[in-house]
């Protein structure tokens, strides 16, 4: 069994779909002069980019609809109206912004750029807000919650806590039913906040569950994770500042014990420092973040999270698949605990975030969002004989199911990585990985170049169906998965 891979990972606008010209997924050919950059510079400018010369307005439906050419373009996300057509020629996906010509597109906009900071991106762009329609009187009461309601037949989370002289420990078992999908665990993001006093946890982003801290004398100066994925456990266990009883874990906040759907919840961010940067090739880097004090965060095989930075006055943001610290880390690494993130960037001289994050010195501070994204690692049950197609840094999402596939999954008897780069110089990891080939006899690696120099010795060209036939094999009886992750392009030729 040969399953074909659909783009799981990693998201979309992040720079394992970049293309080696800088261009991302689905985008054209920007015109010169039409870079993000140049966007920024043009809001700054002084133009009127609305047409209403800085009045807002109420905007109905009906006027909304009127808006739907190349030349007068108006959107609305969460209620808010744009006139996109200055942006138009900007935008990295082309015609594709015509989707949303005259019409409510939260939804569109929340399926492909929900990170984006839209209200920072396009403040100078705004027309007003939109008219509400009145709605009918509703019977009895509504909970303002929103959809708190759908919730209710929804059993509580089983959870409990014991404590220690010097800990608190909290358990969760976060495996329930919602709806016809099962949930499970996935992601823990933990963090605490010594001046307010709150706890926060979050399991899957559908578990939101805070407390208020008992009182100022039980504070907490440390704190650790462990997660049991089979069973969907999460333990967290807090260190005492000073070694006495609590007489309770805390007082439940708003919305303790209740689901939220992950479409729903705003993507939140922590600051992060720079603790160290290490060259991996001529232009791609790993930079090392810390998260803050009391903060925890795990990030699942196949995830991403979000950097945002403030460049000009505006908000940008890309996401990154985070890495381990090598193919074969420590045990026990700060990464694994959660208390720090590895990500592997590729340097772009034109790129305005890239570019920053490269001049950037250690100590400097980062703002970190998610995890988010679909990948499960449920599809790797039963796979006997993984397959890995990687071009450049879509080889990131590629490092952690690596050491995933061979440390913990022993149903997977052969794991296979073709890796495609330009030349040599730009393998990611090369040493890491032909060492890994000696050590490993489960692990094989193929290295493919599309413009090697004479003394290249391994395979050349590009993708196509007969270097796949050879590289796929299909043993009798075997439950084979195949991975893909690089420029659409090559997504989607490896697909076909």
């Amino acid at each position: 069994m040969l399953n074909v891979p659909s783009q799981s990972f990693p998201a979309a606008g992040s720079q394992q779909r970049v293309a080696p010209t800088g261009q991302s997924r689905n985008k054209v050919a920007l015109k010169p002069g039409h870079s993000l950059l140049d966007w920024i510079r043009l809001t700054k400018s002084g133009r009127d980019l609305t047409g209403l010369r800085g009045r807002l307005i109420e905007v109905t439906e009906e006027e909304l609809k009127k808006h739907n050419t190349r030349n007068d373009c108006w959107t609305c996300i969460r209620g808010m109206v744009y006139n996109v057509s200055a942006y138009m020629d900007f935008h990295p996906g082309g015609e594709e912004l015509m989707r949303a010509a005259g019409i409510d597109s939260t939804d569109l906009f929340d399926q492909v750029h929900r990170w984006v900071n839209y209200e920072s991106m396009l403040k100078e762009c705004l027309v007003g807000r939109m008219a509400v329609k009145p709605s009918p009187a509703l019977q009895g009461s509504v909970s303002s919650f929103g959809s708190r309601n759908e919730f209710s037949e929804i059993h509580s989370f089983l959870y409990y806590w014991f404590q220690t002289d010097g800990t608190v420990n909290i358990i969760v078992y976060t495996k329930r039913k919602v709806g016809v999908n099962s949930f499970s665990l996935n992601a823990v993001v933990i963090w605490l906040s010594f001046l307010k006093h709150k706890r926060k946890k979050k399991s899957n982003s559908l578990l939101f569950s805070p407390h208020q801290i008992p009182s100022a004398g039980c504070a907490v100066v440390d704190l650790q994770v462990q997660t049991a994925h089979s069973v969907g456990k999460v333990q967290v266990c807090l260190h005492k500042s000073v070694k006495d009883k609590w007489t309770k874990v805390g007082q439940p906040l708003e919305h303790h014990d209740t689901f939220i759907q992950c479409k729903d919840r705003e993507l939140s961010y922590r600051e992060c420092v720079l603790v160290s940067k290490s060259d991996v090739t001529h232009d791609t880097q790993v930079l090392c973040l810390q998260l803050p004090p009391g903060s925890n965060m795990q990030v699942p095989v196949g995830r991403h999270v979000y950097l945002k930075t403030s460049l000009q006055g505006t908000d940008v943001v890309k996401p990154y698949t985070p890495v381990d610290q090598s193919l074969i880390p420590p045990s026990q690494s700060s990464a694994e605990m959660g208390s720090d993130l590895n990500l592997m960037i590729k340097i772009y001289p034109d790129g305005l975030l890239t570019s920053h994050l490269a001049s950037l010195p250690i100590g400097s501070s980062l703002s970190v969002g998610g995890p988010e994204g679909s990948f499960s690692m449920r599809i790797l049950h039963d796979v006997t004989h993984l397959y890995m197609l990687a071009a450049g840094t879509g080889f990131t999402p590629m490092a952690r199911l690596i050491r995933l596939a061979l440390q913990d999954l022993a149903s997977i008897r052969k794991t296979k990585l073709m890796f495609f780069n330009r030349q040599e110089r730009d393998i990611l990891w090369c040493s890491q990985l032909d060492e890994l080939c000696t050590k490993e006899e489960r692990f094989e690696v193929e290295y493919v170049l599309s413009e090697p120099t004479d003394s290249w010795k391994g395979r050349r060209g590009r993708i196509d169906a007969c270097m796949l036939r050879n590289f796929l094999e299909r043993p009798e009886k075997a439950k084979c998965l195949v991975c893909v992750c690089g420029p659409t392009r090559f997504t989607e030729l490896a697909v076909q």
